[in-house]
């Protein structure tokens, strides 16, 4: 899976956010970085516990609550608090797969399957930096406005692009998922989101209605929770 979700965040919403990322304090992203990682990993991170980090975490992960396509597309059971990221002119972040596991400050636990980057600086901003993610049809590219997002498998091989001018800022964070398997949870965003549009065309006729019942008894059959 690969799928932009648009305007998670509003535009007061990144102006508040960015603000508030300026009087942080910002550490080596190494500190969130596995063994194999940490050697591909140039950027600053603002530290997980920093009360700043936890409070504009916040922000993201209520409004998420509210995003139709995000809840579709990850069935979430856990989103991992939003951390925050900077890269500077010549950072990079080499090829990678995120850990399987996450394990927060607080030692809470999670498992990975889904991983979510908010982007906070408008392209016109910076060069280069453009978050790159390997699925079954090769590398994309990604580098969307301030306030949309990407989200795509934790299992998929990423990295960041050399900035090469300006400053980028992101958010990015992890989902665990009701449904564990891949396929089975593709499977039922693509149901979800097509008895969406039929409802909005056909209304909940009995062809509608069999099919939203088939949605939830798959997604009973598959949810692990």
């Amino acid at each position: 899976m690969l799928l932009q979700i648009p305007a998670v965040l509003t535009r007061d919403q990144v102006d508040h956010i960015r603000q508030m990322l300026k009087d942080s304090d910002w550490v080596d992203g190494k500190v969130t970085a596995g063994p194999q990682s940490a050697l591909a990993k140039k950027n600053l991170q603002v530290p997980e516990a920093a009360p700043s980090a936890r409070a504009l975490g916040k922000i993201i992960t209520e409004a998420l609550g509210k995003n139709e396509l995000f809840h579709s597309a990850a069935l979430p059971a856990k989103v991992v608090p939003p951390l925050f990221n900077r890269y500077e002119e010549g950072m990079t972040y080499g090829t990678h797969v995120d850990n399987a596991l996450r394990i927060q400050h607080d030692g809470a636990r999670s498992r990975t399957d889904l991983s979510c980057t908010v982007f906070l600086t408008d392209p016109a901003d910076y060069d280069g930096g453009e978050l790159v993610v390997e699925d079954t049809y090769g590398w994309h590219a990604v580098k969307l406005a301030a306030g949309d997002a990407i989200l795509y498998s934790s299992t998929s091989q990423h990295r960041v692009n050399p900035v090469t001018r300006g400053v980028r800022w992101s958010s990015f964070f992890w989902i665990q998922s009701m449904v564990r398997d891949e396929a089975a949870r593709a499977m039922l965003f693509d149901l979800d989101r097509s008895v969406q549009n039929l409802r909005k065309t056909v209304g909940d006729s009995p062809d509608v209605l069999r099919l939203t019942a088939l949605y939830h008894n798959l997604f009973r059959r598959w949810a692990d929770v």
